[in-house]
């Protein structure tokens, strides 16, 4: 193997929504117009030291939580009657509760690298631009709920 030489560009990332309606990743399709990506998976660590430690502080992990932020151009039909679907299923997840309000997602590197996750997530739908001379931009958040898994990435050869 040879030495990585190359810089990663911050628009390597691909999201992708699972538009099935069991939620069992039968149909991924594209999140498009991303403008902005940025994720995280931020581990509650808890102080365990103890007098054995001999003054030396000693750590847990406990949980750890999730949250990927996209933002998006919206895009529409040619004729303004209907929005992008994978973003119409995000907005409509946003007013809904339950089963209803869980977006199942997974993101990757588009060129094929390793890095590759999947989870189930509630998003927060926030327009951004007001202006008239704006774009209709939406930042939305999914916060995760439950396991943010590794996956091996889909375009890996």
């Amino acid at each position: 193997m040879s030495t990585p030489t190359e810089t990663a560009l911050a628009r390597r990332w691909r999201l992708q929504i699972d538009m099935s309606a069991a939620q069992d990743g039968s149909d991924w399709q594209n999140c498009v117009g991303i403008t902005a990506f940025n994720w995280t998976a931020e581990p509650n660590i808890e102080d365990d030291t103890e007098y054995d430690d001999e003054g030396w502080g000693g750590n847990t992990k406990t949980g750890q939580d999730w949250e990927v932020t996209a933002t998006f151009n919206r895009k529409h039909t040619a004729d303004q009657t209907a929005y992008s679907p994978v973003h119409e299923k995000i907005r409509t997840a946003f007013f809904a509760y339950g089963a209803a309000n869980k977006i199942h997602l997974r993101f990757y590197d588009r060129n094929g690298l390793p890095e590759a996750y999947e989870g189930k997530a509630i998003p927060a739908w926030e327009p951004q631009n007001d202006e008239a001379r704006d774009l209709d931009q939406v930042q939305v958040t999914f916060t995760g709920d439950g396991p943010l898994t590794p996956i091996t990435n889909p375009v890996t050869p």
